[in-house]
């Protein structure tokens, strides 16, 4: 896996909807193949009209991007496809075929995958997100938590360089926001680059390694997501928290716990640490 080589690339990149509607500030941002990156801020920040640029969804008023060293204006939206995936928050914006089953060829099918491959896809994905019983069903007689899998899986299989999720957890209960992410946590184990926009800040503590926190437009922090969750001064200015577990080690930084725990089981290992009397380690 070749982390260190660049998978999205910006450049001043700035873009007004309408011409007149500034939605992005001149923003520099480098991805690196391999990393698993989490977007975040309040509502209106610019976080989906970001990402949107990812993959030609919206191209730049000013400044540029560069996707798997291909510059999105001189690139259509089918060709960014085979690199860069995007489930849509809402995936009413994305299904358009009949069934699930066509839904889930579609994409492949357009890249001009060879039709065993794609059953084989097809298979894969419908087993690990228990969707075959809704192989010959509508997308949009599905239950939106059922449509987002759907969405998710038809991105899945075209098998991108880069994955870019939307909310990925939106409408769906514990074990099904888990089943999404460990999926995405697999892939990324895998070589794969995943982006994720999301309000859950303990999904962000617990997947992201980098974290990239917007407001009106720019990006006003971008480390590691210890890092990140280690300044909640900062995080207040976007309306945001960071998860229980870390607000009560920051309670208790006083008593030697770092600022940035990022789950239970990470506070677990510190506290049994102290009570032996072993250093702590990050």
């Amino acid at each position: 896996m070749k982390h260190q080589e660049t998978a999205i690339e910006t450049a001043q990149l700035t873009h007004a909807y309408g011409g007149r509607v500034l939605a992005l500030r001149e923003v520099d941002l480098r991805i690196l193949n391999g990393e698993f990156v989490a977007i975040i801020g309040q509502n209106g920040s610019g976080k989906t009209t970001l990402a949107k640029h990812f993959n030609g969804l919206l191209k730049p008023t000013s400044g540029q991007v560069t996707v798997h060293g291909v510059e999105t204006r001189r690139a259509s939206v089918t060709d960014l496809a085979r690199k860069v995936g995007y489930v849509f928050q809402n995936p009413d914006h994305q299904l358009c075929m009949r069934t699930v089953e066509e839904e889930l060829r579609f994409g492949p099918r357009n890249l001009g995958t060879p039709e065993d491959e794609i059953s084989a896809r097809v298979e894969k994905v419908l087993t690990t997100f228990d969707l075959k019983q809704y192989m010959d069903s509508h997308p949009f007689l599905l239950a939106k938590a059922d449509r987002l899998r759907v969405a998710f899986c038809s991105v899945l299989t075209m098998e991108p360089e880069t994955i870019v999720v939307d909310e990925p957890t939106t409408g769906q209960d514990m074990r099904q926001c888990y089943e999404v992410m460990n999926v995405l946590k697999d892939l990324n184990g895998k070589g794969r680059t995943i982006v994720i926009i999301t309000h859950n800040m303990r999904l962000v503590a617990e997947y992201a390694m980098r974290t990239i926190v917007m407001k009106q437009g720019q990006i006003i922090m971008d480390a590691p997501t210890a890092e990140v969750f280690s300044q909640p001064a900062m995080l207040a200015e976007t309306y945001l928290s960071p998860p229980q577990i870390t607000q009560l080690g920051q309670r208790l930084a006083s008593y030697g716990i770092p600022l940035g725990v990022l789950s239970v089981s990470e506070m677990h290992e510190i506290l049994s640490r102290m009570a032996t009397g072993r250093s702590v380690n990050r």
